[in-house]
């Protein structure tokens, strides 16, 4: 009984699927003439192994990961078991419809990963399974599951893929399933050579278990017949564009191509009826509900698997195995042969099972089965504003970072609790040494510690299920990727974490896309890049970053900071873990430096009211730190540049020249204030009265470590004449005096430009 339903359903999925990418493309009205797209030739190759999936072996605590080019066989799954309104389905790539690409915040149906960034959805489930075994560790109810991956045999060109599933620590989850759609088509042309072996050969070695499913029951029966060997033989020697022209081949064409002179392989061919042998050529491993089953039913739980499941792109369509399918439509007369093949009409095309028929029976029982409980509240998260100390001497905005978080496990130990910091094996460079030491790093079995009475071992190295720190390879990718999934957990579980990753400031643009990626599925996180910026003198052009210090502005869901102080670094990472694991909240983005600063140039009040005042302006984005009496010029500087701007305004004063001096923080939250002060936005605008008062608009000068047009825009603040100094060019390797010089940031270039304002 359970066969012929979940064939039935198999089919409907494909119409579903087909149906749904045709009503948006040839049904549904186009004012605008602009290609609206969809795959459904891609979707096609994927039918069966998700129909298999879904209907006989997903759990409801496992987690899917679909292609990007397959939502519409998702959209059609959730249909049919009750988890999407019919009345979505016409409305794929609408403005409010259904996403382009599976989409966790966007969809209005279920959507376990968000895909769509090649190699980043793909690799998602590997860090969803490290985050889900790190809260299990810490006493969580996250559960335990599956987590798969159907992944496009082309993604796996992305480096991604490969720097992932390289980590040492991803050998260890056996609860990774990855299911490779092999139809040895791209976007562009069919893949001339067959890679399947040597791909195969690559997570073999990376200690994957690897199965391949080649050909269904059909095939594998016809082997076993006279000729069958060389049958076998010839379709597994062909190159991939002979095997995909043999699938536009008619029954004649077949029995002259195929044979390719071979006596026994002829007398084979003869022997079967059109039919069979039109079916045989097409029956792929990957099309075989039987053979799914059998490959599903032999995954091992001790180590992750990947399924080679051989497919044909456009199964079952009239473009199937066409090299230019990829985006290809079916015209209204192919889709009225295709619903008259599969039982369906063209003009009612959402038609669900009835409630009495044994598909209607096995949709409901699915359905039933994959119910997932729901996520629990979000608890609120204490955390304190101000520690309450005010640093002296001279110390660094990268050391103030291990500061912090030290003092944040003594003020709010149950808060510190959900602190887990990420970095690529820089934890000793970014000053994580102290923290680490003090949480230890995080394994989902305690390691022994052999330094551990080696006197000259500084930062200790102690692996347990408790601590709070994971330590991944050199890849910045799989940083985020993982950030991205820890910062999820609040809305997966309702078990809320503050993720921190630490990496180098140069690399952080080599992270910022999977890293954007990750913050619109849904993943609150901090991403640190330190040390940052020309400031980084000795290391030359190769190790100081430029553009990074805009990213606050231009990236959607994320608040960026570049503190000068220490106690601006505390202020506004305390602010930033705030505003993580809950509804609503934002990820945010830190820059800092590795330059000692004398840290009473921040001049912090010290009655308690003006403090709190100070704290606020902080955060909320700038600061007024040097007020003159009656300003000729306004200096804005932030980061590592304000204490040769304090210098610079010391300087001009002895030349008559009276400058207040404006601390950025946020450039960001700047100009976001300004938006909303013109009616583009809903951010609080106070900030602007406050630090860059009308009444004493002068001249503005703006400076920092990095290019020039992030803060170039305060001018239009108050519509003052400006001078925008900053990096734009690459970087030389030198003393911070001679590095500062070359690019016009120093002192003496500051004073100039404030001269040149006010003239």
């Amino acid at each position: 009984m359970t066969a012929p339903a979940l064939t039935a359903i198999e089919q409907r999925v494909l119409w579903l699927a087909t149906a749904i990418v045709h009503q948006a493309n040839r049904v549904r009205p186009n004012p605008s003439g602009l290609k609206v797209g969809g795959h459904q030739a891609s979707c096609a190759s994927l039918v069966s192994i998700m129909t298999s999936l879904w209907f006989r072996h997903l759990r409801p605590e496992d987690r899917v990961s679909v292609k990007p080019h397959a939502s519409p066989v998702l959209h059609a799954i959730n249909y049919l078991l009750g988890e999407l309104d019919e009345a979505y389905l016409p409305t794929l790539r609408e403005f409010g419809g259904l996403q382009s690409y599976p989409s966790r915040a966007k969809d209005p149906d279920p959507v376990d990963y968000s895909t769509g960034s090649v190699g980043i959805g793909a690799t998602a489930p590997i860090w969803g399974a490290l985050a889900r075994r790190y809260l299990t560790t810490r006493g969580s109810s996250a559960g335990t599951g599956r987590q798969y991956s159907l992944v496009g045999d082309a993604e796996l060109d992305e480096g991604a893929i490969w720097e992932a599933i390289l980590d040492p620590a991803v050998a260890e989850l056996g609860e990774i399933v990855w299911i490779v759609d092999l139809n040895r088509q791209s976007l562009d042309r069919v893949v001339p050579n067959i890679a399947a072996g040597r791909l195969q050969g690559m997570f073999d070695a990376a200690g994957w278990q690897v199965l391949a499913l080649k050909y269904g029951r059909l095939l594998e029966e016809l082997f076993t017949r006279p000729g069958g060997a060389e049958l076998r033989a010839r379709i597994d020697g062909m190159p991939n564009p002979e095997y995909q022209r043999l699938l536009r081949c008619d029954a004649a064409q077949l029995r002259d191509r195929l044979p390719a002179g071979n006596p026994a392989l002829s007398a084979l061919v003869a022997s079967l009826d059109d039919e069979t042998l039109l079916a045989a050529i097409r029956n792929l491993g990957g099309h075989d509900l039987g053979s799914l089953d059998e490959v599903f039913a032999s995954v091992a739980d001790d180590r992750p698997t990947v399924i080679f499941c051989y497919t044909v792109k456009g199964r079952g369509l009239p473009t199937q195995g066409h090299p230019q399918n990829h985006s290809s439509l079916l015209t209204v007369a192919q889709m009225e042969e295709l619903a008259s093949a599969l039982g369906t009409d063209l003009a009612s095309p959402w038609e669900r099972f009835a409630d009495g028929s044994p598909e209607g029976a096995l949709c409901a029982e699915v359905a039933s089965r994959l119910r997932r409980p729901d996520v629990p509240s979000v608890p609120s998260l204490e955390l304190p504003v101000d520690i309450g100390r005010t640093p002296s001497g001279t110390a660094t905005t990268q050391a103030a970072l291990g500061r912090v978080l030290l003092d944040l496990t003594r003020e709010a130990p149950e808060a510190a609790k959900r602190v887990v910091t990420v970095s690529p094996d820089v934890s000793s460079t970014t000053n994580l040494g102290g923290w680490v030491n003090k949480v230890g790093v995080w394994s989902a079995t305690e390691r022994r510690d052999w330094f551990e009475d080696d006197p000259e071992t500084i930062m200790h190295w102690r692996e347990k299920p408790t601590g709070q720190h994971v330590e991944l390879g050199i890849a910045e990718t799989n940083l985020v990727g993982l950030l991205g999934e820890l910062g999820a957990t609040w809305s997966r579980w309702g078990e809320p974490l503050l993720p921190i990753g630490v990496m180098y400031d140069p690399f952080v643009e080599r992270a910022l896309e999977p890293w954007s990626f990750g913050i619109y599925a849904g993943g609150q996180s901090i991403l640190i890049g330190t040390p940052s910026g020309v400031t980084l003198a000795p290391e030359g052009g190769a190790h100081q970053s430029i553009t990074t210090p805009s990213i606050g502005i231009e990236q959607p869901g994320c608040v960026s900071y570049e503190p000068a102080f220490a106690i601006d670094t505390e202020w506004t990472l305390l602010a930033a873990l705030g505003r993580l694991g809950k509804p609503g909240g934002t990820s945010s983005y830190f820059r800092l430096s590795t330059r000692p600063v004398d840290q009473t140039l921040a001049a912090v009040p010290t009655d308690p009211a003006a403090r709190e005042r100070r704290r606020r302006q902080v955060v909320a984005g700038a600061y007024l730190l040097r007020r003159a009496a009656s300003p000729a010029v306004t200096l804005a500087a932030m980061g590592a540049l304000v204490p040769d701007t304090l210098a610079a305004a010391e300087r001009l004063a002895q030349v008559g020249v009276e400058a207040d001096v404006v601390c950025v923080t946020s450039p960001g939250l700047l100009f976001e204030a300004l938006q909303a002060r013109s009616g583009r936005g809903s951010a609080e605008s106070w900030i602007l009265d406050r630090v860059f008062p009308a009444s004493r608009a002068k001249p503005l000068v703006t400076v920092l470590d990095g290019h020039p047009h992030t803060l170039a825009f305060l001018a239009g603040i108050n519509r003052v004449p400006s001078v925008a100094l900053g990096v734009t060019g690459f970087g030389q390797s030198g003393s911070l005096e001679d590095v500062y010089r070359y690019h016009g940031i120093d002192t003496d270039a500051i004073i100039r430009a404030a001269l040149d304002a006010v003239s």
